[in-house]
């Protein structure tokens, strides 16, 4: 298959457990680039996390971020498709994590705002790049907010979870990591927003390569042409993948792409 459109996932699948970009994926994802294929990150990360993954590879273009809320072109900084949410439906998610005293983030396609942080959540926010702003309470959210995002010990989402199996849910809670719970529009997906790009870019699904790890990756897994999980994966990820590579820690990106597009 003649790819025109790769889409790749950064933490848990593109950068190793340590947050690094090994030369051997880095060496072919350039490689793919240069014979003409688009390179297109897809992550949950905000856009100015995502940037310096991109610089780091040498690259630029359009990338998908928020779990797909936003699509925006590196170098322009022009928002290409976003999903807002109601600051209405938002406030509801908020209290209930203010009154248990855990931490979450509002993020626009660009800026990232918090309340608070303590050294660990700063430390979290080093390692993702990422530069947050205070912003106080009474200030209320920010306009054109497209994702909001948790971050707890594992054992703590997995209660929060548990306690919102049972709400009526206007907004979509996608886990996006262990630590990490997104709260979105209901229409914000990696799969959605790669579908955007494509018939914006009038690519057919069939030259598409997505690869990722984690449930919200599934969308553009099960949308690409030929979507693939990392061994790092949970099982119900790999399910939807019509590969399972070795795990980001192997340069399992970088054996796809020597496999299914260098060679």
């Amino acid at each position: 298959m003649n790819y025109r459109l790769i889409a790749l996932d950064i933490d848990g699948t593109l950068l190793n457990d340590d947050h690094e970009l090994t030369p051997r994926v880095r060496h072919a994802v350039r490689a793919a680039s240069e014979q003409g294929i688009e390179i297109v990150l897809a992550t949950g990360r905000g856009t100015t996390s995502a940037l310096p993954v991109l610089a780091e590879l040498g690259l630029k273009g359009t990338i998908i971020t928020h779990n797909g809320a936003s699509v925006v072109n590196s170098q322009t900084y022009e928002v290409l498709y976003d999903t807002q949410i109601s600051h209405e439906l938002a406030h509801r998610y908020a209290t209930f994590l203010r009154e248990r005293g855990i931490h979450f983030d509002m993020n626009t396609a660009f800026d990232l705002y918090v309340e608070g942080m303590s050294e660990e959540t700063a430390e979290m926010y080093r390692k993702l790049l990422a530069r947050p702003i205070i912003r106080e309470k009474e200030q209320g959210f920010p306009d054109r907010m497209v994702k909001m995002s948790i971050y707890a010990p594992k054992q703590i989402l997995d209660d929060v979870e548990n306690e919102w199996v049972d709400w009526q849910h206007e907004l979509q809670a996608v886990r996006s990591g262990d630590f990490f719970i997104d709260v979105q529009h209901l229409h914000a997906t990696k799969g959605k927003a790669l579908e955007k790009l494509a018939l914006l870019r009038e690519i057919p699904r069939e030259q598409i390569l997505a690869l990722g790890n984690y449930y919200n990756d599934i969308g553009m897994i099960a949308y690409a042409g030929w979507g693939v999980a990392m061994d790092n994966s949970p099982l119900e990820v790999k399910a939807e993948a019509d590969e399972v590579t070795v795990s980001n820690n192997e340069n399992g990106v970088a054996i796809v792409l020597e496999q299914r597009v260098l060679s």
